[in-house]
């Protein structure tokens, strides 16, 4: 996923637009924090940081550069299996353990296999145990020379004061709002409201077909369509929340959907509003991981 496709999908111009010119002066940290909120595009970022560093064919443009998103490395960047790009994420007993940081050190410490950077990507950074965090400390304070170190969390103040103060951090906003288009956002309100309306696994299963409007021609595009589906779901479920929270009104990124929001508060408000919402952004994930569009959207329907 290029720096312009993180855009188009989530926004975030400024920062793709500050990490790609850091690229070509090469002068990219070896160490960040990406903080935000869910579904803001932080793993996608950070995916494309690793694409852009180890691209055969990037594009320069005015002091900026981008991965060209169809070679070879950044084909294999994009689905996972690039030797030098190392993605951490929690396991079973969702935490990041000792054994899985001192492992990834370990890899950091050689010369990259094929590309010209090893980047390490830890997701869901803030859910390392605290022994992680600490073996992590003395890499992020003398980095290798090759590597680059991405931490990308929904809640940094969960991680160690010492770990936070070695890495540079980039703060992720809400996607913006020109990203998403109205028949997205109306598609994302039926079927949150078909969801609400019923249990059944059969009739949930029937509404992901509305998930997948305008796909059905294989590849790159029917993920980009899915994900602009669920990117507004996650606009729609962040303003049911606050409306549920009983903020003020002005806060909302769709005040002129507030009749449809007041019903569907009554359904996502509180905890399952949330879990909702983390659904969508492991759906996005999942996408970013080349996932079947018709698997992500079945699995993601059944856990509204």
């Amino acid at each position: 996923m290029p720096f312009r496709d993180v855009v188009g999908r989530f926004g975030q111009r400024r920062l793709a637009e500050l990490l790609a010119r850091s690229v070509a002066r090469d002068a990219l940290p070896p160490s960040l924090i990406f903080s935000g909120p869910a579904a803001a595009g932080m793993r996608g970022m950070a995916i494309a940081v690793a694409q852009t560093l180890n691209c055969l064919t990037p594009t320069k443009t005015e002091g900026t550069i981008d991965a060209c998103g169809t070679c070879t490395v950044c084909m294999r960047i994009a689905r996972g299996v690039h030797p030098d790009v190392i993605v951490v994420e929690p396991g079973d007993s969702g935490a990041i353990k000792v054994d899985q940081i001192r492992d990834v050190i370990e890899r950091a410490g050689f010369r990259p296999f094929e590309g010209r950077r090893r980047v390490v990507v830890v997701d869901d950074a803030d859910v390392m145990v605290a022994g992680a965090q600490n073996a992590l400390l003395k890499t992020l304070e003398e980095p290798p020379p090759s590597s680059i170190f991405i931490l990308a969390t929904t809640r940094p103040d969960m991680l160690l004061p010492t770990v936070q103060s070695r890495c540079p951090r980039l703060r992720f906003q809400s996607a913006e709002r020109e990203a998403i288009d109205d028949d997205a956002l109306e598609i994302a309100r039926d079927v949150l409201a078909q969801a609400a309306a019923t249990d059944d696994p059969g009739r949930r299963i029937d509404a992901a077909k509305d998930l997948l409007a305008k796909t059905g021609a294989g590849g790159r595009t029917d993920r980009e369509q899915l994900a602009s589906h669920l990117q507004a779901m996650a606009a729609v479920l962040r303003d049911v929340e606050v409306l549920s929270t009983r903020a003020n009104a002005d806060a909302l990124a769709n005040a002129g959907l507030q009749a449809d929001l007041d019903r569907l508060a009554k359904s996502f408000g509180g905890a399952r509003g949330v879990r909702a919402f983390a659904a969508v952004d492991e759906a996005l994930g999942a996408l970013t991981r080349n996932a079947g569009v018709k698997v992500v959207a079945d699995w993601l329907v059944l856990q509204l």
